[in-house]
């Protein structure tokens, strides 16, 4: 072969193998495609980025309910591994410590809240700012006031009512009765009054006082004292939650009365169960705070999740006797 076939020959065999490599991608380099975008699941690995308020109305440290509340939300949050953060004003009735605290966990990046209101109203326009900026709003135990945002809790005039019922089947018509509310202008307070006054009218009691001690152990020991002196042959007692059903028995016991007042009240917590085994006081209305606290915790991570949950929760009640008081200690 001459020199001039020769370099025409390797000239072409240098294009063709030039063609071949511009069409021809190789098995072993595959074209990268670019990642899916990440969905927001925090049950698939992401719940530890999950943070969820518990804002109770009061602190557990001293009252059996909001304690169960709290564990209940603590070892619901364990259990599916998002991180809760349970707060609480120094009473019931700081409606500005509640506003702060929420605030300031609004502030740190909370996903949700789940939040027993001090007072509906004025917590209102802060949980509103919370929505605004993504934060999931669910409440437990007291009804807020915000549109569309899930309840979980008990129903509380119906249980209320039922406390008064066992009233209306222990004494005489036209008895002497004492109603002690709790914050009125909590919607649990309110919810309580009147279911209470409902029952016990409805069968013809003799309602001579419906006084506020504001859920509070001491006060309404005073407030009992003072019903003492005014009607001293009062027969029975609706009180709308356990620590005060509790103050009112010191009051009676320092009468020396005890013993001729029926005492009736609202929670069913362990106190109280052993004030009934004792005789001190006669009967409870149960609801559940654990669960409060857990369902709050449960339903709250749903909501982050994007999930759909009912507007009420109902966590129901039961009238509590010497004859279940025991389970309940």
């Amino acid at each position: 072969m001459s020199r001039r076939r020769t370099s025409l020959f390797f000239g072409l065999s240098a294009i063709a193998a030039l063609a071949l490599s511009a069409c021809a991608v190789p098995a072993q380099t595959p074209v990268a495609q670019p990642p899916a975008p990440a969905q927001p699941t925090p049950a698939a690995g992401q719940a530890k980025d999950v943070k969820i308020l518990v804002s109770m109305k009061g602190p557990g440290g001293g009252n059996p309910f909001w304690a169960a509340v709290e564990r209940g939300a603590l070892e619901k949050g364990k259990e599916l591994g998002v991180e809760v953060i349970v707060l609480a004003p120094p009473a019931e009735s700081d409606v500005q410590a509640q506003i702060a605290q929420v605030e300031d966990q609004i502030a740190k990046g909370v996903s949700a809240i789940a939040i027993a209101p001090t007072d509906p109203a004025a917590l209102r326009p802060v949980l509103e700012k919370a929505q605004a900026q993504g934060v999931k709003v669910l409440f437990i135990d007291t009804k807020g006031d915000l549109p569309g945002a899930t309840f979980i809790g008990t129903n509380n005039e119906l249980g209320a009512k039922l406390g008064a019922d066992y009233l209306c089947q222990n004494l005489p018509k036209g008895s002497k009765v004492a109603i002690l509310q709790g914050i009125i202008t909590q919607s649990t307070g309110k919810a309580r009054a009147e279911g209470a006054r409902a029952g016990l009218t409805a069968c013809g009691m003799n309602i001579v006082a419906e006084l506020s001690a504001e859920w509070d152990r001491a006060k309404a020991t005073s407030v009992m004292e003072d019903i003492l002196t005014r009607h001293p042959d009062i027969q029975g007692l609706f009180a709308s939650n356990d620590n005060m059903a509790l103050g009112a028995v010191e009051a009676l016991k320092n009468a020396g009365v005890n013993d001729k007042v029926i005492v009736v009240g609202f929670d069913a917590n362990p106190d109280a169960a052993a004030a009934i085994l004792a005789g001190e006081m006669e009967a409870t209305v149960a609801q559940n705070p654990y669960n409060m606290g857990a369902f709050g915790v449960e339903n709250a991570l749903k909501l982050v999740k994007g999930e759909r949950i009912p507007e009420l929760i109902d966590t129901g009640t039961e009238l509590v006797t010497k004859d279940n008081a025991e389970r309940y200690k």
